[in-house]
């Protein structure tokens, strides 16, 4: 029964990943066309549309969605993610889908370093040595000094942090709200703070635009729910490590739709990343244990 369990639980986290790897590259197709912060404006318009849908027939009151004890945190929680949503779509506009996606994955060590003063936890030497390991995957990808360098590779490192920030906020109010009111606040925070923003570079939006913002929100919705309900049957220290399966999806689509083949630093750099970010996971797990 609990391997059952925790053999679904593994599947919706890998369906979860596959379905934001597809929001990305979407999108990466479509920053020709649209600025990368209108992209993320119309995904969280189709995720907030998605969600109340959703929310209506599962028969949801209203009154249940908007109760929160932390109402601060709910409303700072989406423009975290927001951020980091805009700074890696403004990367994906240059980077290739691998080298993005890997810097991407700085997050859960950024975690470790922000714990220290935002949540009051004791970060151990060998924790700290695998956030350095981890900086020192980004170099290898990103390779500064070299000329292939570009500015566009920071913005996936800025918004790894941005993410690390969105984590660990949710950690404070999942105590507190319902997994109802969390997804209505992500929702309907990330529309009203992405709204903020993109008006300043807003293009008329064509009719498949339109499709385009609520295909990628039905992607988006059905991502976040395989998610949660992923970490209602199993421990995050099982099936976190399967976000780094986000490498392989988004490699095989970069092949596909813009055939960007990975090169050795990119591949070299991400494994650097993924052992450093499994080692913090698996202290992490050990110091629960």
């Amino acid at each position: 029964m609990k391997q059952s369990r925790h053999g679904l639980a593994i599947a919706l986290m890998v369906a979860s990943i596959c379905f934001i790897s597809l929001v990305d590259s979407i999108c990466k197709v479509f920053t020709d066309e649209l600025h990368a912060v209108q992209l993320v404006w119309g995904y969280f318009l189709g995720i907030f549309s998605t969600l109340c849908l959703y929310f209506l027939v599962r028969q949801v009151g209203l009154r249940e969605l908007v109760h929160t004890n932390r109402p601060l945190l709910q409303w700072l929680r989406p423009a975290c993610l927001v951020s980091s949503i805009m700074f890696l779509f403004v990367g994906l506009t240059y980077l290739p889908l691998a080298d993005a996606t890997a810097i991407g994955f700085m997050a859960p060590l950024f975690i470790t370093a922000l714990s220290v003063p935002l949540l009051k936890e004791q970060v151990g030497f060998h924790r700290w040595l695998a956030v350095i390991a981890g900086l020192i995957g980004v170099a290898i990808i990103v390779r500064p000094g070299s000329g292939i360098w570009h500015w566009s590779a920071v913005m996936p490192l800025i918004g790894a942090a941005c993410f690390a920030l969105y984590q660990i906020t949710t950690r404070m109010i999942t105590a507190s709200d319902s997994t109802h009111t969390i997804l209505f606040y992500t929702s309907l925070g990330g529309l009203v703070w992405s709204t903020l923003v993109t008006v300043f570079f807003w293009r008329d939006p064509l009719p498949h635009h339109w499709a385009l913002f609520f295909g990628t929100g039905i992607l988006g919705a059905m991502a976040h729910l395989c998610m949660v309900s992923a970490f209602r049957l199993a421990q995050a220290s099982l099936i976190a490590p399967f976000n780094y399966t986000k490498l392989i999806f988004v490699s095989i689509l970069g092949y596909l739709l813009f055939e960007d083949v990975p090169t050795i630093n990119t591949l070299a750099g991400s494994m650097v990343i993924i052992i450093a970010g499994c080692y913090v996971l698996y202290r992490e797990s050990a110091l629960v244990d």
